[in-house]
């Protein structure tokens, strides 16, 4: 059974209300060759809603996301869920996830519950069409890094502090990207990441009221992250 607190995210499909997140509308343009793919968006925590918080949301509620190393060749760095390219003995977008989860991370499948396919999104850079699944993991195993090659990091990040106001806002990249951002576990969550996560935040009835006129700048963010030091 679906926890209830996740039935909102696994029922109603991620939504942009303030127009300020550009990936979920994302499509591969007419006639482009895309290369299928597909994350793991699985959250944990307590099965038993809090009745004190919104949307009922767990105090040890969390979702895995791991962070890329700086030699891979795309997406070098940057915080994601786990996941990648499907292969020709996948049997879809949920074997896909769950077998990449289980090399990048260690988890154990078994104790995963897949709740719903999201609609692909498009990732210019990489050309992949990728699927996110969005599951809930009902026996938790140990977890870390496999392979320093591709990640550095593989957190269970609170959705508490994901959610805190202060530690959301847009971030502007250079290259003509705006979109929502995060700054958690001395992490920045931008991007496609940063994107589902804003829509399905945005359905959950967990959210928080933020300031979405706050845009900081994709480098400097960056630099103050590095050096400890971040300006609101």
């Amino acid at each position: 059974m679906t926890p209830y607190w996740l039935r909102r995210v696994s029922t109603v499909a991620p939504s942009d209300p303030h127009q300020v997140n550009p990936v979920l509308d994302r499509r591969a343009p007419n006639g482009f060759t895309v290369r299928p793919a597909a994350v793991l968006v699985l959250f944990g925590g307590s099965s038993e809603p809090d009745p004190l918080a919104r949307g009922g949301l767990p105090a040890d509620a969390d979702v895995l996301l791991t962070q890329r190393a700086p030699t891979m060749r795309q997406h070098s760095g940057q915080v994601a869920f786990p996941g990648g390219a499907a292969d020709p003995e996948d049997d879809g977008p949920i074997a896909t996830a769950l077998r990449e989860a289980q090399e990048e991370t260690g988890l154990d499948p078994v104790g995963v519950r897949p709740l719903t396919v999201l609609p692909e999104i498009f990732i210019p850079p990489s050309g992949f069409d990728v699927t996110p699944v969005v599951a809930f993991w009902e026996k938790p195993t140990p977890i870390g890094v496999v392979d320093p090659r591709e990640a550095v990091r593989v957190v269970r990040v609170s959705l508490h502090d994901l959610l805190d106001p202060d530690n959301r806002f847009q971030i502007r990249h250079e290259r003509g990207y705006q979109g929502p951002a995060f700054l958690v576990d001395d992490m920045l969550v931008w991007g496609f990441t940063a994107g589902i996560l804003a829509g399905l935040f945005a359905v959950s009835g967990w959210e928080i009221e933020w300031d979405h006129t706050d845009i900081r700048d994709f480098e400097v963010t960056l630099a103050e992250l590095e050096t400890g030091v971040v300006e609101p």
